[in-house]
């Protein structure tokens, strides 16, 4: 069974996101083995200045990698991603399934984004859109994409 893994900075404090994420967990669970890693966001102050924010995204890229196995195929959730369609990303986690690898980690930085570490680590790089979403939303859509993309893939009702 593959392990789908969202490895991420910051936590969901809001119940009505939990409750979204916690029903599509439950609902994957048919499916895959499906975690989500949740990670101490870094200490910032209002306006850092860049060397900040490289620190920031050091510190937190550090504790991403830490959680990344050696083995694991890895997608990086970032703006300069490519942009896939619900049965494009069903493929891919398809595909990288047949391939023998059996753990996907999808990686979402802090509110800076990814370090140039973890990127270069990422197997593939993905946007969920041009639009900015919160990142309580994104957690969400992308573990409904996940869900439809397991749903695709077993030829589900819940893609239409």
């Amino acid at each position: 069974m593959q392990t789908i893994n969202i490895i991420c900075i910051g936590k969901i404090k809001e119940k009505y996101w939990t409750d979204a994420i916690s029903e599509y967990k439950k609902r994957l669970f048919s499916f895959c083995k499906f975690n989500i890693i949740e990670l101490a966001e870094e200490k910032t102050f209002d306006n850092p200045n860049p060397s900040r924010i490289e620190a920031i995204l050091a510190a937190e890229g550090k504790r991403l990698l830490s959680k990344i196995g050696a083995g694991d195929y890895v997608i990086a959730m970032c703006v300069e991603g490519k942009l896939l369609s619900s049965p494009e990303l069903a493929r891919k986690i398809s595909d990288v399934g047949l391939s023998g690898r059996s753990t996907v980690d999808f990686v979402i930085g802090g509110s800076w984004g990814l370090s140039d570490e973890v990127k270069q680590r990422a197997d593939f790089k993905l946007s969920m859109s041009k639009m900015t979403f919160p990142h309580q939303m994104a957690r969400v859509v992308l573990c409904e994409q996940i869900y439809r993309a397991f749903e695709i893939n077993n030829n589900g009702k819940y893609h239409k």
